[in-house]
């Protein structure tokens, strides 16, 4: 037995004796003194720069094993040569020399496995951070990590929802990020990203691990503040008792009619974007109705008998932007100046932040340096009184403005006002209205409601000081 051990070994500490694996051991010794050198850093995970995280979880792996790959491959090589001996050298067991070779690989296989397996660990964990998903490829992904940063889901990572649990998700989206990253080396990748994302996990499989239809969600308040774009930046409210519905038995409402026990949604989009829906159906009780728009397209009317050209309605169809929302500008406007980080106290802040908000700028370091100065501008050649009375409020304004801007335009990616819909509510994107339009009509006649209360009740609409909220115990009634 040991004997042919040796025979089998004695050719490969021979071979290995090459340009190639040398390389090879050169490049793993370098990356194990690297890793050695870094360890207490890992440790710590005190790694917060992204382009660190590249070299250390990317690069450092790469190097390692493709230095280990290169070990064997010279060997190889070495054993095509036309001068390959009939006989290799004898090893002895006996010789001291021998010994300390068998003991050195020996402490170096068990070594470069443990380096391995930490590097192994430690780029599959970085290739799941925030950091990689959205700071890594910042010109592309500056869009979407502002956002999620400004979304209720900025403490929940990227992978949670674009991933989601198991290794099936996790290889097809790396392999997915190859072409990513080839797209971005070339830079050839679109602009802006176009959406929906079609190789997205269902929402059935990510969104409800931790909402799903049946936990009871009921009615819910809703209170919208409307500024006037008058000198006194007039507040308004709309107060909607939103009719969510829910629960083990789905209770009537949104949640019921579209998810309820027994019950699939699903309709034909006319567009890339799912904007224009021609076709809907719904299936109850065992029963499918069809609900075709009065202006529907011939060849959407032949897509139907397709049944892949076919989308079976899941959250995603309403909430399509739950951590990457892009308001339009007015909304922006108001819902900074509600919590305060623009001055509603500065008059007719609320028109001249608009008129600076919707100007063309290059980039956003343009935007950053030309929009407060445009805007202290307006109040000094407009209203200078007011420039001199409140100087000090219309910078602060200028700066939360900016931070508007910011938010929701990226010139870079041509990223826009409106350039990605938000398809829940109906007041700045068509939304529900893709199907509640009155237009979309059964066979029978009967039509997709476009009734407001089936969705909502109106409890107040653009009222100064709403009574609801007043006897609510949130705000003063008239």
């Amino acid at each position: 037995m040991l004997s042919r051990l040796l025979a089998w070994v004695r050719p490969i500490v021979y071979l290995s004796n090459n340009p190639i694996s040398l390389i090879g051991v050169v490049l793993v010794t370098a990356a194990s003194v690297s890793w050695f050198a870094w360890l207490p850093t890992l440790w710590s995970g005190a790694i917060g720069n992204p382009y660190m995280g590249i070299l250390l979880f990317m690069a450092l792996p790469g190097a390692f094993f493709f230095g280990l790959a290169l070990i064997p491959l010279g060997i190889w090589f070495r054993r095509k040569r036309a001068d390959m001996p009939a006989t290799f050298p004898p090893l002895d067991l006996k010789s001291t020399e021998f010994r300390r070779l068998i003991f050195f690989v020996g402490v170096t296989t068990i070594v470069n496995l443990i380096i391995a397996g930490q590097l192994s660990y430690g780029a599959v964990n970085y290739m799941d951070s925030v950091e990689f998903c959205g700071q890594t490829c910042h010109t592309v992904m500056t869009p979407e990590f502002t956002a999620y940063q400004n979304s209720p889901h900025s403490r929940v990572e990227c992978v949670k929802c674009h991933i989601g649990p198991g290794a099936g998700w996790f290889v097809r989206s790396k392999l997915s990020g190859v072409g990513q990253v080839i797209a971005v080396a070339l830079n050839n990748y679109p602009r802006p990203i176009p959406t929906p994302v079609h190789n997205l996990r269902p929402a059935r499989e990510t969104c409800e691990t931790c909402h799903w239809p049946q936990k009871f969600s009921g009615e819910r308040l809703r209170v919208i503040s409307n500024y006037a774009d008058d000198q006194a930046n007039t507040l308004t409210k709309t107060v909607l008792m939103m009719h969510i519905g829910g629960g083990a038995g789905l209770t009537p409402g949104i949640h019921g009619v579209h998810l309820g026990t027994g019950v699939t949604m699903r309709y034909l989009p006319a567009d890339e974007s799912r904007q224009t829906i021609p076709i809907v159906e719904r299936t109850t009780g065992g029963q499918t109705t069809r609900f075709v728009a009065a202006d529907a397209k011939p060849e959407a009317l032949k897509a139907a008998n397709d049944p892949s050209k076919w989308r079976a309605m899941d959250c995603m169809d309403c909430h399509n932007r739950p951590s990457h929302a892009y308001q339009m500008p007015e909304r922006a406007m108001n819902l900074a100046l509600a919590a305060g980080e623009i001055p509603a106290s500065v008059p007719w802040v609320k028109k001249h932040g608009l008129e600076v908000l919707k100007a063309s700028y290059s980039s956003r370091d343009d935007a950053s340096s030309r929009l407060p100065a445009v805007f202290a501008k307006i109040y000094r050649d407009r209203h200078p009184d007011v420039y001199a009375a409140k100087k000090a409020e219309i910078e602060t304004a200028a700066k939360g403005i900016l931070a508007v801007y910011r938010r929701n335009v990226f010139p870079e990616m041509k990223v826009q006002w409106g350039g990605y819909p938000n398809n829940l509510g109906h007041t700045d994107f068509p939304g529900c209205f893709r199907c509640h339009d009155d237009n979309h009509a059964a066979a029978s006649g009967n039509k997709i409601s476009q009734d407001c209360n089936a969705c909502h009740g109106l409890l107040a609409m653009d009222e100064a000081s709403p009574k609801v909220l007043a006897d609510l115990g949130m705000g003063p009634g008239k």
